[in-house]
């Protein structure tokens, strides 16, 4: 026999129906900065380069994508990249059919990709929201190239021309649930960035969930479940 908590495993998770989008490109910073944002929250974070960068080190594969050896090994780790989308894509479809909150952790170059996710998460009663973490180009070429999976200068440059000619249609389809973070000189360790960041976080968070779709769904799972107290935040 189920306990009372695991009637309510799904439901009472925190922050259900609330995705957020992730725009920047290499060099941005912009896992470390959600990551150290969004802990305690609830939240799944997204994100098939986790998946692909530990692919590539069980396989032994070249970290650093500027490298001759890196050139060589081009067709075995585009296999391995599809296959980080692909489980990637199983455990974000695995979350959304729980309507778990999500992080979804992604360049932001591709804006119709991105818009389209968004529509359909809409659909399912989802609040969604970006964060756009921004830096200069200068500031995004020096820190990819101390990353260990660092790119080519040529490829973190167009990623970041991409992701900057999105920022007004970003800001135009998620407008104010758009949080924009300036990360070009706040060192790492430094808490005043993520506190700011945090104070435009919560009270998204905490907005409650009015689509007609959302509150459906969790009436179903109420009645299904045998549960008489909807969740907070509905």
């Amino acid at each position: 026999m189920k306990t009372f908590y695991e009637l309510q495993e799904g439901l009472n998770d925190p922050n259900i129906f609330k995705a957020f989008f992730l725009a920047g490109g290499p060099g941005s910073g912009k896992s470390f900065v959600v990551g150290k944002t969004t802990g305690g929250t609830g939240l799944k974070i997204v994100n098939s380069d986790d998946v692909f960068e530990k692919y590539l080190k069980d396989a032994g594969f070249e970290m650093d994508m500027t490298t001759s050896k890196a050139e060589l090994q081009q067709e075995p780790r585009d296999k391995l990249r599809d296959r980080a989308k692909v489980v990637t894509k199983m455990k974000q479809d695995n979350y959304v059919d729980g309507r778990l909150g999500l992080v979804i952790d992604g360049t932001g170059a591709d804006y119709d990709k991105i818009v389209r996710q968004s529509i359909g998460l809409k659909q399912l009663g989802y609040d969604t929201h970006m964060i756009y973490v921004n830096t200069s180009l200068d500031v995004a070429l020096d820190r990819n190239s101390k990353r260990e999976r660092k790119v080519s200068t040529s490829i973190a440059t167009k990623s970041w021309k991409d992701v900057q000619s999105n920022l007004g249609k970003f800001s135009q389809h998620f407008r104010r649930n758009m949080i924009v973070v300036d990360n070009n000189e706040v060192l790492e360790d430094d808490g005043t960035l993520f506190n700011d960041v945090l104070r435009q976080i919560k009270p998204l968070l905490k907005r409650k969930v009015t689509s007609p779709s959302a509150n459906a769904w969790i009436e179903m799972e109420m009645k299904r479940r045998g549960i008489t107290r909807k969740p907070k935040g509905f």
